[in-house]
């Protein structure tokens, strides 16, 4: 039997309508509205066509019924342009994040979390975000690496390649576990922002919701000051001499040249008339045209729990079948890390689970 649940997610992954399904499934479509509902079978030819369509193995279908991402507690950046089917495929993947995480887990003893949003004062999100800083210990330097801080915090990142210029990225509460999903096809610059902004809707909106009017602008108010806090931006740029220093010095914060730009105005380090001429000279580089730009950040839990099952034995593709998820998925969610990446140095050593 394959289980109309299972096929909805895969429906979804595709980024299909269960018309778009029918269609490539050979049917019309009440045969797959039907079958999703739980009336009907879907007919042999069709399952054979939905493998080969899909990639996933057949034992994939017989599984449980996935654990979605709750809509209604996921934080979305750009919702409103945001398409359904967009959404939806995000969520879906989410899904399989979680199948991915549990399997880790069972193996694996991971860092709890220390995110206490109780232990916030939320007299302004700039004020979170330093507090947040001091509980974890790092005052007001730079933060070298945004995921390997979130991760050593115990908070699940993962990476998505959805090719979607409207999704940044999104946030959750699952089970007493911050997770944070990063698309990747976003500059590296943009990527640790919509990171920082997801800690702040974890850390802020945990128990009011990240659905008000303010939840975007509170988060990326905690994203600007958790990674460039004021005191050090005082003491590093005295005066702006021109965009060419903005380039030069947003490689200490790890931040683009338009956020750091912004910031500054903010500040009244530099005036609306030369910040908007600095937004048009930016501007004029093209959407995805970072200056100066940061190496891509990755991950050393996941790049520690690769190595650690390649010593075993244990392939990504053997991760994959056992999971009965293609691998493209789960290479989707590891930030690009193969077995053959070692972990860094000083990374700690991660304990498995016997």
């Amino acid at each position: 039997m394959f289980s109309p649940a299972r096929v909805e997610l895969v429906r979804l992954r595709l980024g299909l309508t269960k018309l778009g399904l029918a269609e490539k499934l050979g049917v019309d479509r009440k045969t797959i509205q039907r079958f999703e509902a739980g009336q009907a079978d879907l007919p042999h030819h069709s399952r054979e066509q939905l493998l080969d369509l899909s990639g996933y193995p057949e034992t994939f279908f017989s599984k449980a019924p996935p654990e979605y991402p709750s809509a209604e507690i996921v934080s979305f950046r750009s919702l409103r342009s945001l398409t359904a089917g967009s959404r939806d495929a995000a969520l879906a993947a989410g899904a399989l994040a979680f199948e991915l995480d549990d399997w880790i887990c069972e193996r694996y003893d991971l860092p709890t979390h220390s995110l206490n949003p109780e232990r916030v004062t939320l007299r302004s999100p700039a004020a979170a975000a330093m507090q947040l800083r001091a509980m974890w210990g790092i005052g007001v330097r730079p933060i070298g690496n945004m995921i390997n801080l979130l991760e050593a915090n115990g908070v699940r990142v993962f990476s998505l390649v959805e090719e979607t210029r409207h999704l940044d990225a999104y946030s959750l509460w699952r089970n007493d576990k911050p997770y944070i999903f990063l698309n990747t096809l976003k500059t590296a610059e943009r990527s640790r922002f919509d990171a920082a902004h997801e800690l702040g809707h974890l850390i802020m909106h945990r128990h009011t919701g990240s659905t008000h009017p303010r939840a975007e602008a509170e988060a990326d108010a905690f994203a600007s000051a958790f990674l460039m806090p004021e005191d050090d931006l005082r003491a590093e740029i005295r005066i702006v001499r021109g965009l060419h220093e903005i380039i030069q010095k947003k490689r200490r914060w790890g931040v683009s040249a338009a956020a750091l730009a912004y910031t500054l105005n903010k500040m009244g380090k530099i005036s609306d008339w030369h910040y908007r001429g600095y937004c048009i000279e930016l501007g004029k580089l093209g959407r995805n045209v970072e200056p100066n730009p940061m190496q891509r950040e990755t991950s050393q839990i996941w790049s520690k729990i690769l190595m650690d099952l390649w010593r075993q034995g244990i392939s990504l593709s053997r991760v994959a079948e056992s999971l009965a998820i293609p691998e493209r998925e789960l290479r989707g969610f590891l930030f690009g890390i193969t077995t053959d990446t070692s972990a860094p140095a000083k990374a700690a050593p991660l304990r498995a689970v016997n």
